[in-house]
């Protein structure tokens, strides 16, 4: 292949992986709506309005029926639910616009259409923080953090030839970038509340997920595994993440996929220690923890290979002379 033909076959390339990246973010954004969302009924008129929202759309959310409002509440703060409809003289919805802005929305919308004429009363029983009501702060503090995990991760696949000292580097980034990171996002721009210490440490897994993933599959594959890894975060992990809307309100099964890579369990976790007291971060915990892990053992398949190939010399057979 000439200078030319390279030319035109990586430009051809390139817009491809354009075409392909215009579906990944703008089809989900367009996709937007309630599936299976997990909501609690509770009253004398559960059953009724369990009923008129099943009609209404039968898909949107999956309704269970609890004893009474703290009930409805306490599954509200385990994150089992996003909302509540509390009957009993004129019905109420509780939303938690902390578990996501754009699920209250919709709650807030069946809410006008509870009670006839009068909209039924909404209380937003764990409000997002007011200096990010509607969340656009939150979700746009997690692209950062994937693209700053996939810069590291090149510079030091490229740059470091080691893998003790690419184990080094990436610890560096997880500890730095993760005090830094939680540092702007709560000292200077009050996006989200909770511990600092706490947030810092879930930045920096998620900095070393990221940036482990790259790093280990360019030390496994080599030039093609960084092409592999920053894809996989971009094109899947990045718009399928929720962290705008949540995974329920994205086509399905790529809610649940965004889920299982590091910048939608990263968005997930972030909320639950934020405002939830830590409700529902087992598993987004568990799967960072496993990208982590996975980045350690491709590193560590790499360490192996090297000092297999440096001791292969020392192997070889001494000639003797007579």
């Amino acid at each position: 292949m000439n200078t030319l033909q390279r030319a035109l076959a990586l430009g051809a390339a390139a817009a491809l992986i354009q075409a392909v990246m215009l579906i990944a973010f703008a089809w989900p954004a367009v996709n937007i709506g309630p599936r299976d969302l997990p909501v609690v009924v509770t009253g004398p008129q559960a059953a009724m309005v369990a009923d008129r929202l099943a009609e209404h759309d039968p898909d949107a959310f999956e309704i269970t029926t609890v004893a009474d409002e703290s009930a409805a509440r306490k599954a509200i703060d385990n994150r089992d639910a996003y909302g509540a409809i509390v009957t009993g003289g004129q019905p109420r919805v509780l939303i938690a616009s902390a578990a996501s802005p754009a699920v209250a929305q919709q709650l807030t919308a069946v809410a006008q259409q509870l009670s006839g004429v009068a909209a039924a009363p909404v209380e937003d029983v764990v409000a997002a923080d007011p200096d990010d009501p509607r969340g656009a702060g939150f979700g746009a503090m997690v692209l950062p953090l994937v693209m700053s995990g996939i810069a590291a991760g090149v510079l030091l696949s490229l740059l470091v030839p080691t893998v003790g000292a690419r184990v080094a580097g990436l610890l560096a980034f997880a500890v730095v970038g993760g005090l830094l990171s939680m540092g702007i996002v709560q000292g200077w721009l009050s996006i989200i509340p909770g511990n600092y210490l706490t947030l810092a440490a879930i930045a920096g897994l998620v900095s070393f997920a990221v940036a482990g993933t790259v790093v280990g599959l360019a030390t496994v594959v080599g030039r093609a595994g960084i092409g592999l890894a920053a894809l996989t975060m971009l094109l899947i992990g990045n718009p399928f993440s929720a962290a705008t809307s949540a995974p329920e309100l994205l086509p399905q099964p790529w809610g649940a996929i965004g889920q299982l890579l590091p910048p939608g369990a990263a968005a997930t976790l972030i909320r639950s220690v934020a405002y939830f007291g830590g409700a529902g971060a087992a598993a987004p915990l568990t799967v960072l923890l496993v990208w982590a892990a996975a980045a350690l053992a491709l590193l560590g398949v790499g360490a192996v290979r090297t000092r297999g190939a440096a001791s292969a010399p020392a192997g070889a057979p001494i000639p003797v002379t007579a």
